[in-house]
């Protein structure tokens, strides 16, 4: 269909509107066009005004009864009421007991949640059992002092009690005192610009110099510093196939422990050596280095004298050498 002929549709329909509405035909096909999407929008537009008015009014309605029927408080407030009611009053122990037990368990989550997330900036050695249970008292010292009229979430009061249980337990377990700690941030401070300034590591004169200490302080701070660490026993090595995890006690070496095979081997070495011994020549090596008695303490044991023992000694002791360079090979 060409333009022209597009065009001459669409005024005759424009014209036919026109003649059944009982409105003069227009001149333009383009005002009469115009005139009908203002007609369309303006009863949009009222219908719109309707809908939005009844809307309204809904809105109002159901805020209405809202305020009339006012809300039913929940199982965890109730037990809120309850407890702080015999807290104050001081009656029924188990009770009051039983519902801390509950409120425990409610909000156990906080706890772990805390716990969790302080363990992955600690070291491996931190267990976070331990973690855990210093939170659990956080959260225990939190549902004593709560007072819900006061308008506070629990959930945000209670954090920051079990966070500083856990710092303060993190604190108790460090053996390092505070004051030494920060002695040894500031050298470290001290150390790092100099560094920084001389574009070299700098000396223990230079960093002496810079922090104003006297030697004997600056030494004990240095001393204080080294790093000495502790290590938790029960820290896992790794895993066996039958699921059962190897700690750091299972693999500790006991120096004071003596090894089997040189037990065996001394008790063997004894035995070659003294095997050709007389009951006499034994006991003078029992007693001169086992039980460091002298020569005449051993003569008046056995009945000889001292000269006789020392001669007996100086035998025994050729003797065995000779018989350790005899079985050296078998050694």
């Amino acid at each position: 269909m060409s333009r022209a002929n597009a065009r001459a549709l669409k005024e005759g329909s424009v014209k036919g509107v026109a003649r059944g509405s009982g409105v003069p035909p227009k001149r333009s096909g383009r005002t009469a066009t115009s005139a009908l999407r203002l007609r369309s929008a303006k009863e949009l537009a009222d219908h719109d005004t309707e809908d939005l008015v009844e809307l309204t009014e809904q809105v109002a309605d159901a805020a209405a009864q809202k305020v009339e029927a006012p809300a039913q408080a929940s199982p965890i407030d109730a037990t809120w009421q309850a407890f702080k009611t015999l807290q104050a009053s001081g009656d029924n122990h188990d009770e009051l007991e039983r519902l801390r037990n509950v409120l425990i368990e409610n909000y156990l989550h906080i706890v772990k949640f805390n716990a969790e997330r302080l363990r992955m900036k600690l070291p491996s050695e931190v267990d976070v059992d331990d973690l855990n249970s210093a939170g659990l008292f956080g959260l225990m010292d939190a549902i004593k002092s709560f007072e819900p009229s006061r308008g506070v979430k629990f959930e945000t009061f209670c954090a920051q009690r079990v966070k500083g249980a856990i710092y303060d337990e993190l604190r108790s377990m460090d053996w390092v005192p505070r004051l030494v700690r920060s002695r040894t941030a500031k050298i470290e401070r001290i150390r790092k610009d100099l560094q920084g300034r001389l574009g070299r590591k700098p000396t223990d004169e230079e960093v002496l110099a810079e922090s104003g200490l006297s030697r004997e302080d600056f030494d004990k701070v240095v001393k204080d510093s080294r790093p000495v660490g502790t290590v938790s026993l029960n820290r896992k090595w790794f895993e066996t196939d039958s699921s059962r995890d190897v700690r750091e006690i299972d693999v500790i070496e006991d120096n004071r422990q003596a090894d089997p095979l040189q037990s065996v081997g001394k008790a063997d070495l004894k035995l070659l050596l003294t095997k050709g011994l007389s009951r006499a020549e034994r006991l003078i090596v029992v007693l001169y280095y086992y039980e460091e008695m002298t020569m005449k303490e051993i003569g008046m044991t056995l009945d000889l004298s001292e000269s006789r023992v020392s001669q007996m000694h100086s035998s025994i002791l050729a003797r065995m050498k000779a018989q350790m360079q005899h079985r050296m090979k078998e050694l």
